[in-house]
């Protein structure tokens, strides 16, 4: 299952951000639209990963920095931790969580195999409708096929739906991250420059492979 995880969090990575949908079918209708437009803007990209493998960075962290609001995820993975670490240490952890993702899931993506997404439905939080979730299905290669949910949020600012999370077949991507800091937290005896420094995308990659397959 690792690889197809993977590959998931890139497609939440490289989502468009979606309009300011009110009702439930809008945004369903949206996340669909946006999910083709996404798979075939990769599809005419993907070459550049070996043809230009610095241009292909700069377009995904293009992509990343326009819809994904690191810092929110950065100290959610932080967890308690953030509380206690300087505003130094917050932005260098963004950073490197950051890196750590592009290394870890710039080359599977590319390298796999065609893959289809269906979106079914969604659903707003009747007591907080800047809140949603996003109910899909992805068939892998090889025909397997896992049930995704997207939580995302609508920016007040802007009026826009983020995908702020990912659940995998039950398994909550953005908890996985979490328990992992803690652990790096607990086995560096709470030496929050040592977590960071050593935060590289072989963590991303070990948290995946060790979901059930």
């Amino acid at each position: 299952m690792g690889h197809i995880v993977k590959v998931l969090m890139l497609l939440v990575a490289l989502w468009a951000p979606l309009a300011g949908a009110t009702t439930e079918a809008e945004l369903t209708a949206q996340v669909r639209e946006s999910s083709e437009q996404m798979i075939e803007r990769f599809k005419n990209e993907k070459n550049l990963y070996h043809e230009n493998p610095e241009r292909f960075y700069q377009i995904m962290e293009t992509s990343l920095e326009e819809i994904v609001d690191f810092r929110r995820i950065a100290a959610r993975v932080m967890g308690r931790h953030a509380r206690q670490a300087t505003k130094e240490q917050r932005d260098q952890f963004v950073e490197v969580f950051k890196k750590s993702l592009f290394n870890a899931y710039a080359k599977t993506l590319v390298e796999s195999g065609d893959f289809n997404v269906a979106v079914l439905s969604s659903s707003i939080n009747a007591r907080d409708d800047s809140r949603a979730s996003v109910e899909l299905e992805i068939t892998s290669p090889s025909g397997n096929k896992y049930p995704i949910t997207y939580s995302m949020y609508r920016n007040k600012q802007d009026g826009k739906w983020y995908i702020e999370n990912v659940i995998v077949s039950g398994v909550n991507i953005g908890l996985a991250f979490r328990d992992r800091f803690d652990q790096e937290m607990a086995s560096r005896r709470g030496n929050i420059d040592q977590v960071i420094a050593n935060w590289t995308s072989q963590i991303a990659e070990e948290e995946f492979e060790a979901e059930p397959k």
